[in-house]
């Protein structure tokens, strides 16, 4: 028997908004992303979120992003990233998250964030956490500038197989592990545990959810770090290096698009 690590998703699991609309909203202030990409992007999004972008909606939500963002200079979105993090993503961690993870780790599971977003972008969320382990999509850059090429789309049966490929490395006991999101999407992902949670669900994970047997949890209370610290010792952090991920710009459409027909994002 291996030992066991436990699987957390990120956004409305681990975090109460989306990380990309999160970041989103700096790149746009900036001058990286456009309203016509915005517009271009916002149905693809949605389509995602609703879990019903098929495999080929997905490789296409995939390449148009990545082309979006060809030509951006990796330094310019780490520095708006690492400028923003703590406005924009501290306080919106869930406190029953951030206790769960602690509860993984105080058992001796290694604990992994799983996302959509990019690798860079995830990477320093976890390390508020101490979490050091992501799975996350990964961008080609190439003289300090994205390509246009995505080395890996976490997305979908993807974050599977990834969980997979990890556990084969590190000899980890999938059927005594875990998993915790809130999108159908990650379908795969949860069932490729031995003790998957859906964690504040969709309406279509909850019906799943309900048909398997699977637990499912309410998270309700975001917490910023300082009070967090205040209750508990500080966890260890990392310069956040920062790089841009496939759930970014197209997070962003949809908060243009509901913010020009002001409608609460939910």
């Amino acid at each position: 028997m291996g030992r066991s690590a436990a699987f957390f998703d990120l956004d409305k699991t681990v975090i109460a908004k989306s990380s990309a609309l999160a970041f989103g909203r700096p790149l746009y202030r900036d001058g990286l992303i456009g309203r016509r990409e915005m517009i271009k992007a916002a149905y693809a999004q949605l389509l995602y979120r609703l879990g019903g972008a098929d495999d080929q909606q997905m490789a296409r939500i995939r390449d148009a992003v990545a082309q979006l963002c060809k030509g951006w200079r990796a330094e310019q979105v780490r520095q708006i990233i690492n400028e923003t993090l703590h406005e924009l993503i501290d306080p919106y961690v869930y406190a029953e998250a951030a206790s769960l993870i602690l509860e993984h780790r105080a058992a001796g599971r290694d604990v992994v964030l799983v996302s959509s977003s990019g690798e860079e972008m995830v990477r320093p969320i976890g390390e508020l956490l101490g979490i050091t382990d992501v799975i996350a999509t990964r961008m080609v850059i190439e003289d300090g500038c994205y390509t246009g090429e995505v080395e890996f789309y976490a997305a979908g049966p993807n974050k599977a197989t990834a969980i997979r490929e990890l556990a084969a490395e590190r000899s980890y006991d999938l059927a005594d592990s875990y998993a915790y999101s809130d999108s159908i999407s990650d379908t795969p992902l949860l069932e490729t545990v031995g003790h998957p949670t859906a964690v504040n669900p969709d309406r279509a994970l909850r019906k799943v959810a309900v048909e398997r047997g699977w637990p499912v949890l309410e998270f309700r209370h975001p917490i910023p770090l300082m009070r967090r610290l205040r209750q508990r010792p500080a966890v260890p952090m990392a310069a956040a290096a920062v790089g841009l991920g496939a759930a970014v710009a197209i997070g962003l459409a949809v908060y243009g698009r509901h913010r020009r027909a002001r409608v609460p994002l939910t």
